[in-house]
């Protein structure tokens, strides 16, 4: 799956209370969009691995979005 990142991109994740949540600037929020829409379009279990080591701010919680069905 093309993981396409839009320049500038900025994405946070916590865990606040038992909620997650997701902070992001401009190219970050388009960054999610055009990887969720690529995701929506790969086969059932593809799955998008997101951390602080690889495209999230440092401190950042791990968030793994998966395609089901």
């Amino acid at each position: 799956m093309d993981m396409e990142w839009v320049d500038g991109f900025e994405i946070r994740v916590k865990v606040d209370h038992g909620a997650v949540v997701i902070t992001a600037n401009r190219e970050g929020m388009l960054s999610l969009a055009k990887q969720l829409t690529a995701l929506a379009e790969a086969a059932p279990g593809q799955h998008i691995h997101y951390d602080d080591y690889n495209s999230l701010e440092e401190g950042s919680a791990e968030m793994i979005i998966v395609r089901e069905k």
